[in-house]
């Protein structure tokens, strides 16, 4: 039961990563470990005859396998020590790295695919997820070989030859045999659409630990080719996922206020693209910013008396900002907002309108060549000295201290 466990945990984890998981037989057919999607974008098929077993013979107990095809595509082998049919565990298709267009068109060339077949080859590759080799996944599959096996050391078959294990025998067919074009682009259409859905519902529910299981999806080719400048059409995609991901933020609690300054960086940034490579870091520095955002700044779960009194401390962290302002504006009881907002937020309005300009001031002070008297009154704090006690009694450093730690990097 535990080894089921480990094993469900491990194919859960592999999934949020994008790698397929598969469990098979040595008589199944050699096929089954294709990529389905592969097999409908190219037309590849192996003979029926042919079983797992005759394509890349016995596989071993305590033993890893990997294995590249000749599509360059990975997979790693295990057999489990568990008494049924299907216990041979199947890890992939990944990449270690991502595929150039030169090398999809090499590929495609030398296995006599068509100039149509080409452009489905290069979409499929944009889905298949990149793991390079001193990724921590290999590291969490090892652990899984070492408690299933009960051992602390195993063997390892590695086949760094391309073209090692193609479903083999293997034949082409023609697409009027056996290739359906509209089903191919569906699919890949599909694919794009369920992983940018994905990627918007990390960023509204804010969870930015996902950005590490994302960093092996974003490549050159994700984004679907609508014009031929390839530069213009990278940038056309990322003002699209801009907008989609500002609308995830909003969806996630986060008010225009800050989404505006985020948006509008982007927005910047994006038209500064010179280079195709450039896309990726820019799309994961993009969910990363937005998730980070709803992280912080989502409302979702404050009363609108607390949204707007949060709105207007953090509108004008200088501005005059006493109990008594915040609950005029809004036309209620000092006592009142005193209590829902420390209910809400868990501290006093002045608490955390000094957090908030304690870190303002961490902001300008690593930022900025700013006097340390005009960083506190941009900060709400006319009393120099008074701003140097709070600082040092939140950060541990006077103002001038931090600023010189930030300098020196000590």
């Amino acid at each position: 039961m535990n080894e089921e466990n480990e094993l469900n945990f491990l194919c859960d984890v592999l999934e949020k990563c994008h790698v397929n998981t598969s469990m098979l037989s040595p008589f199944d057919n050699a096929e089954m470990m294709m990529d389905s999607r592969l097999v409908n974008v190219i037309g590849f098929y192996a003979k029926p005859e042919t079983t797992i077993r005759q394509a890349i013979g016995d596989i071993d107990d305590h033993t890893k396998y990997k294995f590249v095809n000749e599509f360059k595509l990975r997979y790693i082998c295990v057999k489990l020590p568990v008494m049924r049919e299907k216990n041979l565990l199947f890890i992939g298709p990944y990449l270690s790295d991502s595929m150039e267009v030169k090398d999809v068109l090499e590929i495609a060339e030398r296995a006599g695919i068509s100039s149509d077949g080409q452009k489905h080859l290069t979409e499929y590759y944009a889905a298949v997820p990149v793991v390079a080799e001193n990724d921590r996944l290999f590291a969490m599959i090892d652990t899984f070989c070492e408690r299933i096996w009960h051992t602390p050391s195993f063997a390892i078959v590695e086949s760094n030859k391309e073209y090692t294990l193609p479903v083999s025998p293997i034949n082409r067919v023609s697409h009027a045999d056996g290739f359906d074009e509209t089903l191919a682009n569906v699919e890949m259409m599909e694919m794009r659409y369920a992983f940018e859905n994905e990627l918007i519902q990390a960023v509204a529910l804010g969870q930015r630990h996902k950005e590490k299981i994302f960093l092996s999806v974003f490549n050159e080719g994700m984004f679907g080719r609508r014009i031929q400048d390839p530069v213009r059409n990278a940038k056309n995609y990322c003002i699209i996922m801009n907008t989609l991901l500002r609308k995830a933020a909003e969806q996630g609690g986060v008010h225009p206020i800050y989404i505006d300054r985020v948006s509008s960086d982007f927005a910047a940034k994006i038209e500064l693209i010179v280079s195709v490579k450039a896309v990726p870091d820019l799309m994961r520095e993009m969910f990363s910013s937005y998730s980070s955002l709803v992280y912080k700044h989502s409302m979702k779960k404050y009363s609108q008396v607390v949204k707007r009194t949060i709105l207007v401390i953090e509108s004008d962290i200088s501005a005059e900002l006493s109990l008594r302002t915040l609950a005029h504006i809004q036309g209620i009881s000092a006592g009142y907002l005193a209590t829902i907002f420390k209910k809400e937020t868990g501290q006093t309005i002045s608490e955390y309108i000094r957090d908030k300009r304690i870190k303002h001031a961490m902001y300008l002070l690593s930022t900025t060549h700013l006097q340390v008297q005009t960083i506190a009154l941009h900060c709400g704090i006319v009393d120099v000295q008074y701003f140097s006690k709070q600082f040092k009694k939140q950060t541990g450093k006077t103002p001038r201290e931090y600023r010189e730690s930030i300098r020196t990097g000590k």
